[in-house]
């Protein structure tokens, strides 16, 4: 959404920007004369985790932030467009439709999964909260004036199975993902370091983006890495970082994840995870040698944000196979490399630092493949553009 704004400033348009506390905006954006950002409280919603808990809290949740954003929205000068983007659907399709209409504006929606499909990763798929989201969800999306989607597949579904017509817009890298100068790495390669526990090592890095949610699988990871380890002790090399792994991002799900791979032995492969300001991200994904997305979609019709920031950086994905859909931005060898199991995964590590096998070959021809392809970026695809 904030590349959607950042365009739509761009092209001389004045933008309010609402959304959760949380992560800050792009300080780029948060100083544009054309945008003005409006932060929604959120509230404390921990509690317990058992299913009919989880799903009061949520439904309480949802109230409660129907009522800020409807608040919101109409305190913002009148809008000619309200794009929204879903998930979540709940309550932001059917608040943004009545402001929409009590204010005479077009309402877009931006399709990037299915709402009741992240649920059911919760509740499973036959859960009552499940089938009510997905009517509601319907109910309010078909009422929308018009659509985007993140893929082909996905439009195609909504298509198929809602009636809904909309216009494919792939993610693409924004400005900031490109190539890092040396002079540029060094500065955040030290910090980055130390934080890290590595001294002045110079070791293959793999960046792996997530927000911590259920749709990311960091049980393979840890399967991945631990087989790793043990295939670089087969081959003699001594117990210290042949390889790092730095998982970046806040989410509910990083305390766990912690906690797990506290009680692993891992001394040739180090997993870090670390928080990094919104200027030092792009630094650090560009210096990679190669990005990992452990997403599995939900849905199986939506596509990984994170696999275009690091085409527009020049290196390398390792992604989870987890549906044809990935087909429409990946192939294996051209923009990244796919894997399906955690076998799978640690052959691609172990090849990054030995600097052999299948593997290895395939992610050298995908990065000299990204060098003569160019990935298009988001300001010269955006609709106007």
């Amino acid at each position: 959404m904030q590349y959607h704004a950042a365009a739509l400033a761009a092209r001389g348009e004045d933008v309010d920007l609402v959304g959760l506390e949380g992560t800050p905006v792009a300080e780029a954006l948060a100083r544009h004369p054309r945008v003005t950002v409006h932060t929604l409280h959120d509230g404390d919603t921990r509690g317990p985790e058992h299913r009919r808990g989880f799903v009061a809290r949520s439904a309480w949740r949802a109230v409660l932030q129907a009522w800020r954003l409807c608040r919101a929205l109409l305190g913002v000068p009148r809008p000619n467009t309200i794009l929204v983007q879903s998930p979540p659907a709940v309550p932001t399709l059917a608040v943004a439709w009545l402001v929409s209409r009590l204010r005479g504006a077009r309402l877009v929606v931006d399709w990037h999964n299915l709402g009741h499909t992240v649920l059911a990763v919760k509740l499973g798929p036959t859960h009552r909260a499940v089938a009510s989201l997905q009517r509601m969800e319907r109910r309010w999306g078909r009422r929308a004036d018009a659509h985007l989607a993140v893929s082909g597949a996905l439009a195609a579904w909504l298509q198929r199975e809602w009636g809904i017509t909309a216009t494919v817009l792939y993610d693409r890298p924004a400005a900031p993902f490109v190539p890092v100068p040396d002079e540029r790495w060094e500065t955040v390669r030290r910090a980055l370091h130390a934080q890290l526990g590595l001294g002045d090592a110079r070791v293959p890095l793999v960046v792996s983006p997530t927000s911590w949610s259920l749709d990311e699988d960091f049980d393979l990871l840890l399967e991945a890495v631990e087989r790793a380890e043990r295939r670089l002790a087969d081959r003699g090399f001594a117990p210290s970082p042949a390889l790092a792994v730095v998982v970046t991002g806040r989410g509910p799900l990083r305390e766990a994840f912690e906690q797990r791979l506290a009680r692993r032995t891992l001394a040739r492969v180090v997993v870090r995870t670390v928080w990094l300001e919104a200027a030092d991200y792009p630094v650090l994904v560009g210096r990679a040698d190669l990005g990992l997305c452990l997403h599995q979609s939900s849905s199986g019709l939506d596509l990984p944000m994170k696999v275009s920031d690091f085409m527009g950086a020049g290196v390398p994905v390792a992604a989870l196979d987890y549906a044809p859909v990935l087909g429409e931005v990946l192939r294996h060898g051209e923009e990244g490399l796919l894997f399906r199991d955690p076998g799978g995964l640690a052959r691609l590590l172990v090849g990054l630092v030995t600097g052999e096998g299948e593997d290895h070959v395939a992610l050298v021809r995908s990065r000299a493949w990204l060098a003569a392809h160019p990935v298009p970026r988001w300001e010269h695809e955006y609709p106007g553009g």
